[in-house]
């Protein structure tokens, strides 16, 4: 069994059939293995919930019932942010600017756990990315 931590838009792209084609032929290959195991991180749910708030991703209903719901029905398990991930966020050069992703990239060195993501500047992390 693999895990995986998915970056914020992987998860949209996932759950959202209008977007599903944005999805590599590894990453789609990846989620059709049933023993591969998928993860969201809190940091993730959290850009999306402030995103929500700004106008600048739209969803149909409340953010909260619709993230459990998708989880659940997509077998993804929520990621929690621990005190090593939010440290290690302070040890990271400046390649990447956002604090989502940064805390992203942080959870995954820590946990040694790839990340599927188009994001191809997570690669100046040393993490192992997959798209």
């Amino acid at each position: 069994m693999m895990n995986f931590l998915l970056d914020t838009h992987t998860f949209l792209w996932l759950i959202n059939e209008q977007y599903s084609s944005k999805l590599s032929e590894e990453v789609n290959r990846l989620f059709l293995n049933q023993e591969n195991q998928f993860n969201l991180s809190i940091a993730s749910v959290w850009e999306m919930a402030i995103k929500v708030q700004m106008g600048k991703l739209d969803i149909a209903q409340p953010i909260g019932p619709f993230i459990l719901e998708q989880l659940q029905e997509n077998e993804i398990n929520l990621f929690d942010i621990r005190f090593q991930h939010a440290i290690k966020v302070a040890e990271l050069p400046l390649h990447h600017r956002d604090p989502f992703d940064r805390l992203i990239i942080a959870q995954s060195l820590v946990e040694n756990i790839p990340i599927l993501s188009k994001d191809k500047i997570f690669d100046a992390y040393g993490i192992q990315r997959i798209w």
